[in-house]
């Protein structure tokens, strides 16, 4: 399946933003749905770009896991260790940080450097 023009120009900005923000000092952080399972909010290769401040470009979820991705990649930033992050939901993380759309999805998360 071939992305639209609109999916790559979205994608394009995102990195483009990442650079601009890596470029002027701040610490910058990428996390990319890496595989989805079942019903996903978006799919692999979706991205968000987050910077110290927790400014934000882009989306792995659609807002139903942001916060959480927004933590580790300030955790990451800070440590430079990356991560690959599991979302999905089971009867026991109901009210957890979840994906309400009963599908699953890894985010990897990396310092940009």
């Amino acid at each position: 399946m071939t992305e639209s023009p609109l999916v790559q120009q979205e994608e394009a900005d995102i990195l483009r933003q990442a650079a601009a923000w890596k470029a002027e000092g701040r610490d910058v952080a990428i996390a990319t749905v890496v595989s989805t399972w079942g019903s996903a909010p978006r799919p692999a290769g979706s991205q968000l770009v987050v910077d110290g401040a927790m400014n934000m470009i882009g989306s792995v979820s659609g807002g139903c896991v942001e916060s959480a991705v927004v933590q580790e990649a300030l955790d990451i930033m800070e440590s430079g260790t990356p991560k690959l992050l599991e979302f999905g939901v089971s009867n026991s993380q109901a009210w957890d940080v979840g994906l309400a759309c009963g599908g699953k999805i890894q985010v990897f998360v990396e310092r940009l450097n």
